[in-house]
């Protein structure tokens, strides 16, 4: 899921990763609209609340709407900037990087909102600030490493391409178009996986509140462990095996070396 990048990646690398970020996604946005009464894994509603407060004058308020704004902004810039400065070195530690950290944010709202958290606005405007800089972070990562197949934290957008391509398998010669094909059952389950996080989250959410985001923090470990796995796993069997093979051509030369070196002796002997 992480360890490839850009024009490498297949369309099961891209489709895995879609599902499992929309799920969170779907999950986070819930979870704060309850918790918070905010969305929090898009900003189409925050440009439109930081245009009414510049309207209306409330200065304040509109540089918190700022503020949200420039932690998505920043979360997605910082995502980008590690990938390509460090993908070449290691593709696993840098795409994981911005899933640790968007993994430390889920942590940080969900040991705060169980334990300190009593409902002040700035406490839920600091909280809705961590998660919307997580989901930039999220958006970021499944955007640069996908090359902008993947994006999982907002729907206008995938909503209209979906419905795009759909209108364009209505002709033969489209649906014969296998990358037309594959971006359609891309974006639509983007779009489930993103519906059903949603549901999940608002079955639970009202039995384990902020622990919701304990649950989402160890999902997201199991799919770096398993990514881990996958990535250093075949990498030690194949070093290991090559070791073996280097270990048993050398035990041949020097065996060859040693017959050849009797033979020599043995010459010179009867001469």
């Amino acid at each position: 899921m992480l360890r490839r990048y850009s024009n490498s990646r297949t369309f099961q690398d891209n489709l895995r990763l879609g599902v499992f970020t929309a799920l969170i996604a779907g999950m986070v946005n819930l979870a704060s609209l309850v918790l918070f009464y905010s969305f929090t894994s898009n900003l189409t509603g925050h440009f439109a609340i930081l245009t009414q407060e510049i309207a209306d004058g409330k200065w304040f308020q509109m540089l918190v709407v700022l503020f949200w704004i420039l932690l998505f902004f920043s979360g997605s810039f910082l995502s980008n900037n590690l990938i390509i400065n460090s993908t070449k070195k290691n593709a696993f530690i840098s795409h994981s990087i911005p899933m640790v950290l968007e993994i430390g944010c889920f942590i940080f709202v969900g040991i705060y909102g169980q334990f300190f958290y009593t409902e002040t606005l700035t406490q839920t405007e600091i909280l809705v600030s961590v998660l919307l800089c997580s989901m930039g972070l999220q958006n970021g990562l499944t955007a640069s490493i996908s090359n902008f197949q993947v994006k999982t934290t907002h729907l206008t957008g995938l909503t209209t391409d979906l419905a795009l391509h759909l209108s364009m398998l209505t002709k033969k010669k489209y649906r014969m178009n296998v990358q037309v094909v594959e971006k359609t059952k891309l974006m639509a389950a983007i779009m489930g996986s993103y519906v059903a996080g949603g549901i999940f989250s608002g079955l639970i959410i009202h039995y384990v509140q902020f622990q919701v985001f304990y649950f989402i923090s160890a999902a997201m470990l199991g799919v770096l462990a398993y990514d881990f796995a996958k990535t250093y796993v075949p990498f030690f069997m194949n070093k290991k095996q090559h070791d073996a093979t280097l270990k048993a051509r050398l035990e041949k030369l020097q065996s060859s070396i040693k017959t050849n070196t009797s033979k020599k002796n043995s010459v010179l002997e009867s001469k």
